[in-house]
């Protein structure tokens, strides 16, 4: 989605009130200003009121580049919906279902003469009831699910004693929440939106005011509702694979305390001596963290390179030179050095969270680009950037795959590859100097959530945009009527994970190419000519004459608008948007690929 200007009213920290009371506004404008949307169903079947949460939902997820069409069940009728059949419902398909109840839900609860039998038949009655509701959904409509868990009671009958106590409110929701996250631990596509830690968040009392209910039968504050709808469109913009892949961040007075270059590397703020050093230090960590997520650290700072390298080397620096792929440390614009930080990692500048006390180098950034989040911090607020952050859910962790946990050291060996072809007068002897190799072989269960990942995070190098939940994913390749491909490769620096997808459905002599994408971290290597050789092998095999490839435009896959030529195949077709259909005949098909090893 291409934002004429960034919509700071939809961005963490956010003013509840104006949202609620500009909701019909702020639509209006997104709709206005947004260029494509990736379109989705959404069902909302709550346990209570929830027309507030669809409305303001809706502003997020658009905000992320999502229009969404709703299905919302009647009050209180997600039980009957999920279990029973529901035509309406089932004609509506949904992607994604979000089963919004709350502790208001209950159908009862231990008192004080139940014994411990009895309580845990409760607990077992009600856990029974939230899974038969899963169950009968995951059958029906196999797509994700988001639950609720359960917010902390707004009163506690034992007192302090109520959360350990077996008939205590608190101990009873504490021990059916732990049963929903088993649940989410042993089943993939489903999701918790985690109420009981929101709403503590938000302020649990004024979550709960129990006036809402009693006058609207809203299980929860209204002027909490984008609270709740900001965390459940974070859920869903992470499972459509639009979350953030990394972080662009200043140096001085964000990272340390001071300024380096006035200062010296041995009198800047940071360690454990002053409260204010404590503070960096923390955030330092916080960041750092994310690397175990596969979130990359980048550097763009106004400074002589020498002196933020004594930074990163003071001895109290959590972060170190090695914690950052790119590092933009000289007196170019910020802007400039962002968009060449982007560039260099083959990602979009919309991908990058940049961070920075400057509010005058936020503005410019977000300016120049329109839609790159720039988190609100400033100097004198050091104790409050992690909670800025990680509000705001740019991270927000639906999956983690190996090949997560693996980006740092991928990004680490492209860089030393795009160093390597500097050196090389001949482009084809480099590609042959990397010794290359891929796996490409049909879908299988092991690479399922990578490859359902990748088609939803795609956007440059994808031909058609389809997105595909790891349920559909599967659907297919257990599908006779279709051919599937990824490819994994490998090369003398490093694994690149699984990097390209192929889906192709047989109508007749032809094979329908639905989906042909390939990550950014590989351009250029000519594992699109490998992915297109082992595909004519597999059409030989099941006596398919030719191959149908679409490009469908989108703002920001114009890099592929000629892919289809690239490789032969002749155009036949183009339609008044720039929608193109090719053709290409496998019988006169040469193979492409000389420098990559496919291993069969």
């Amino acid at each position: 989605m291409q934002k004429g200007m960034d919509m700071r009213e939809l961005e963490y920290p956010f003013d509840a009130d104006l949202i609620l009371s500009k909701k019909k506004s702020l639509k209006r404008r997104l709709l206005e200003e947004s260029g494509s949307f990736t379109e989705k169903r959404i069902a909302i079947l709550g346990g209570g009121t929830t027309s507030d949460i669809k409305q303001i939902l809706e502003l997020f997820l658009l905000n992320y580049g999502i229009a969404a069409k709703f299905y919302e069940s009647e009050y209180n009728a997600f039980y009957r919906d999920a279990v029973f059949d529901n035509e309406e419902l089932i004609k509506f398909k949904p992607d994604i279902i979000y089963v919004c109840t709350s502790n208001r839900n209950i159908d009862a609860y231990p008192s004080l003469n139940d014994d411990s039998d009895t309580v845990d038949m409760l607990l077992k009655r009600e856990t029974d009831k939230y899974m038969a509701v899963w169950r009968s959904l995951k059958e029906r409509y196999n797509c994700p699910i988001i639950q609720n868990n359960f917010e902390m009671p707004y009163f506690r009958l034992l007192g302090n004693r109520d959360a350990y106590d077996i008939h205590g409110r608190v101990n009873f929701l504490s021990r059916l929440n732990a049963n929903l996250y088993e649940y989410a631990r042993e089943h993939e596509d489903f999701h918790i939106c985690d109420i009981n830690y929101i709403s503590a968040d938000y302020g649990l009392k004024e979550w709960s005011d129990p006036f809402y209910w009693h006058m609207y039968k809203y299980a929860l504050n209204v002027k909490a509702v984008p609270y709740l709808s900001f965390n459940v469109a974070n859920i869903i913009k992470s499972i459509f694979g639009k979350n953030k892949k990394g972080f662009v961040l200043d140096l001085d007075n964000t990272l340390w305390g001071g300024v380096i270059g006035d200062d010296g590397a041995e009198n800047i703020v940071i360690g454990p001596e002053e409260s204010e050093g404590q503070a960096y230090t923390e955030f330092q960590k916080y960041l750092k963290a994310h690397e175990d997520l596969g979130i990359i650290l980048n550097i763009d700072s106004k400074n002589d390179e020498e002196n933020a390298l004594l930074g990163l080397d003071h001895p109290d620096s959590v972060l170190k030179k090695d914690d950052f792929i790119v590092i933009k440390a000289n007196w170019e614009p910020k802007d400039k050095n962002f968009k060449e930080i982007a560039d260099s990692l083959s990602l979009l500048p919309e991908s990058l969270v940049f961070v920075d006390d400057n509010p005058a180098e936020r503005h410019i950034v977000r300016s120049s680009f329109g839609n790159v989040s720039a988190p609100e911090i400033e100097t004198d607020d050091i104790s409050h950037f992690v909670t800025a952050i990680d509000r705001a859910g740019y991270f927000e962790a639906t999956s983690i795959s190996e090949d997560d946990k693996k980006r740092k050291k991928m990004y680490e060996d492209n860089a030393k590859r795009a160093q390597e072809a500097a050196s090389f007068t001949d482009y084809h002897d480099y590609l042959i100097s990397l010794s290359m190799k891929a796996d490409i072989k049909a879908f299988e269960p092991v690479y399922m959530a990578r490859i359902a990942q990748l088609t939803n995070k795609s956007n440059q190098f994808n031909l058609t945009t389809k997105r595909m939940t790891q349920d559909e994913i599967e659907k297919v390749s257990a599908d006779d009527t279709y051919i599937t491909l990824y490819g994994k490769l490998t090369d003398k620096f490093g694994d690149n994970g699984v990097v390209s997808v192929v889906i192709g459905h047989i109508i007749g002599d032809a094979l329908d190419i639905e989906l042909w994408l390939m990550s950014c971290r590989v351009l250029k290597r000519d594992m699109e000519y490998a992915m297109l050789d082992t595909l004519v092998k597999r059409a030989k095999e099941k006596g398919i004459d030719k191959f149908l490839g679409h490009y469908y435009p989108t703002a920001k896959n114009a890099m592929v608008k000629d892919f289809y030529a690239t490789l032969g195949f002749k155009k036949i077709k183009e339609e008044s948007d720039m929608s193109t259909s090719w053709e290409l005949s496998v019988k006169d098909h040469k193979d492409k690929n000389t420098v990559i090893c496919v291993e069969e």
